[in-house]
């Protein structure tokens, strides 16, 4: 299952407070940096992290834990280093936690910041910022069987056999590798119910290795989802290079083309903004001839068809459609198969009128309908230079080339 769950309030905790002490350090104008505050993909650790929660849930409520001894500068420019993240947190409320001295306390210091906010979710998510390669399938189905279950978190079966020693070097018991199961993060449960189990955790005394356990012992069994070996935990320099190593890295490009005849008594329409001119563009739906052909571009890079299938000319559904929605429709599919914007570029072939002063706003209408950076959107134009339909001004016409990433 994947998008959004209906009518579930959630919020995500990602624990970054660690020490980063397996890593090292790494140097930067003299000051050691924290593994999830290293540069990675398009941003750091941190960023990468978190972002596949914000383009799969509807998260209220996002807390970080940082270090004790930081404030919250450092784990705020992390984030920022990745241009979207500006446009992901619009809508979610974003708290930065001191963390205690485990990874126990400082989960249950983010979730009590989270029961102090306005609104309390109905699920929390909680996962390590050292796993940044995550992807949006795990997200969904934890969270999925969580809102179904009360708690779930995503397991692989090891690869290597396993054995059970005494301390002291002596194999005592073979497990059957069948039967286990490596736990990984995001682990999603009933936000009220873990909050409970973590302040009775808080006056056992006891010590507990992650979230699973605290609630196994106060609340009951936990539901496992398929992991994946790709959802690595970054704790060894050579960990960074993960994403790139085991081929999980996908990278597709896209053409996409159209053409409308200009005619009057119809408005001339462009990435979704109307442009002042006396004709615009004839067809079934508004005639958006740039969203026709950044539609057709991102559904080849994906694989998933073209235009015509999604929306057939012949369907009275679709007349005079909004291509917006059109494109918005498709570009859900596309993201709910882990596919990820990296550049498109586009060009608008048009006699008159001028598109030039239109661009930048073309350019930042077309981002919003996607939901990403402006920056990855760009659109040119040329002209007919007075030859054929296009330059005598019959026509318009549009290609898109894209570049889609998982």
């Amino acid at each position: 299952m994947n998008g959004p769950l209906p009518s579930i309030k959630t919020a995500v905790i990602i624990a970054a407070a660690g020490t980063s002490s397996r890593m090292g350090t790494s140097s930067r104008k003299g000051t050691s940096v924290r593994k999830q505050y290293l540069p990675l993909g398009s941003g750091t650790v941190l960023s990468e992290a978190l972002k596949p929660f914000l383009n799969t849930l509807h998260c209220e409520t996002v807390a970080v834990t940082i270090p004790s001894d930081e404030n919250d500068s450092a784990a705020l420019s992390a984030l920022h280093a990745d241009s979207s993240m500006e446009g992901l947190l619009a809508h979610t409320k974003l708290l930065f936690v001191h963390g205690g001295k485990t990874r126990q306390e400082s989960v249950k210091c983010a979730l009590e910041s989270i029961a102090e906010s306005d609104a309390k979710p109905d699920i929390v998510l909680i996962h390590d910022a050292a796993r940044p390669f995550v992807t949006e399938k795990i997200i969904c189905d934890t969270a999925y069987a969580a809102a179904e279950h009360g708690a779930a978190a995503p397991v692989v079966t090891p690869v290597d056999t396993q054995k059970e020693t005494d301390g002291h070097g002596l194999i005592i018991r073979h497990l059957q590798r069948s039967l286990l199961a490596a736990v990984q993060t995001p682990q999603a449960f009933f936000f009220e119910k873990l909050l409970d189990a973590h302040r009775k955790a808080q006056q056992d005394g006891c010590a507990y290795t992650d979230d699973t356990e605290i609630w196994d012992k106060y609340e009951g069994r936990v539901v496992t989802v398929p992991g994946d070996a790709c959802n690595k935990k970054i704790t060894f320099p050579s960990d960074m290079d993960i994403k790139m190593d085991t081929g999980h890295r996908i990278i597709h490009t896209g053409l996409g083309y159209d053409i409308h005849p200009l005619v009057r008594e119809r408005k001339l329409l462009l990435g979704g903004i109307s442009i002042p001119f006396d004709k615009g563009e004839a067809g079934h739906s508004d005639g958006d001839v740039l969203l026709h052909a950044v539609t057709d571009a991102l559904l080849g890079a994906a694989g998933l068809g073209d235009i015509g299938s999604f929306f057939p000319p012949e369907d009275e559904t679709w007349k005079d459609a909004d291509s917006s929605q059109l494109l918005k429709t498709v570009w859900q599919k596309i993201t709910a198969a882990g596919w990820h914007l990296v550049n498109m570029d586009c060009i608008v072939k048009l006699e008159q009128p001028k598109f030039l002063p239109y661009r930048e706003a073309v350019c930042h209408s077309i981002a919003g309908i996607l939901g990403v950076d402006s920056s990855c959107v760009f659109v040119k134009a040329k002209t007919g230079e007075k030859m054929g339909d296009v330059g005598h001004g019959d026509a318009v016409e549009s290609w898109c080339s894209c570049l889609l990433e998982k």
